[in-house]
């Protein structure tokens, strides 16, 4: 599961238009199966009898009132980009969560970026869609229903990382950091040069803790990160960069190939067999 975090906007069509893979419609209505979680007083913004369908548009708008509420709400350095747009993925191999998982892992989420407050009533507005496969986005304003500014904690991204890993453990998915098998054969401690040269290449292919998997996983931030800037260059650089990546990962298993040939046990050549020669009379 790999969490992503996008450059707030003014505005939540576009997070929202993202999240579902096609634009706002007045006239797509969104269910319980699409909009898995938000925020809890929306419960108290919607009467039992109350349409509990609401459409892509409607969602947007709830998400911007707090803009026309409170026109003058701000962070301490007065930008008024209040729509938090957070993304998580799954692994490709990852089973099909179900409806109460998804729920429960934008809950989760949700608190561990701080816009949830257990016990908050007057908290930030906020939505959980689930509409594309192995994918979670969670869409939020900054700006509470008292007026205050809700500032994201400064590591935001390390929380969020880390219940992300905590999730995996609970749902049994799979890591990304992890996408060998954990059981790999240990290499023979041998006080030889083979050794310990297998040690260090092990090491620098090590998809957990290796430097190279943290330079891989840097890259691949970047390429998200510079495929949201407008215009083609933006793309063309995200796709060369993802090739980078690519290339680091061939190299990864290469390196682990080349470690597990240096502590394979020699076979000793066997002896030439002797040829027999049959007599044969005239």
């Amino acid at each position: 599961m790999i969490p992503r975090l996008h450059e707030r906007t003014h505005t939540p069509h576009d997070p929202l238009a993202e999240a579902l893979g096609r634009p706002v419609s007045p006239n797509e209505g969104l269910t319980e199966y699409t909009v898995v979680a938000h925020w809890p007083g929306l419960d108290y913004f919607t009467l039992d009898d109350e349409q509990k369908i609401w459409t892509s548009v409607q969602w947007a708008e709830h998400l911007e009132d707090p803009y026309l509420e409170h026109p003058f709400a701000a962070s301490t350095d007065g930008d008024r980009r209040a729509i938090l747009h957070l993304t998580v993925r799954l692994h490709p191999d990852d089973r099909q969560l179900t409806g109460p998982e998804w729920s429960e892992t934008a809950h989760r989420l949700a608190r561990a970026a701080g816009i949830e407050i257990p016990g908050k009533e007057h908290g930030c507005r906020w939505i959980a869609v689930q509409a594309q496969p192995q994918r979670l986005d969670l869409i939020a304003n900054l700006i509470h229903l008292d007026s205050a500014w809700h500032a994201p904690p400064a590591d935001i991204l390390r929380r969020l990382a880390d219940e992300a890993r905590r999730i995996e453990q609970d749902l049994h998915l799979i890591s990304p950091v992890r996408t060998e098998p954990t059981t790999r054969p240990a290499i023979r401690t041998a006080p030889t040069a083979s050794a310990q040269l297998a040690s260090v290449l092990t090491q620098l292919a090590d998809e957990q803790a290796g430097p190279l998997a943290a330079v891989r996983g840097l890259i691949e931030h970047t390429a998200h990160q510079v495929a949201r800037q407008p215009g083609a260059a933006g793309t063309d650089t995200a796709h060369r960069l993802e090739l980078l990546a690519r290339r680091l990962h061939a190299i990864q298993q290469d390196l682990d190939g080349t470690a597990a040939h240096l502590v394979q046990p020699r076979i000793a050549a066997a002896p030439p067999t002797t040829r027999r020669t049959t007599h044969r009379s005239p």
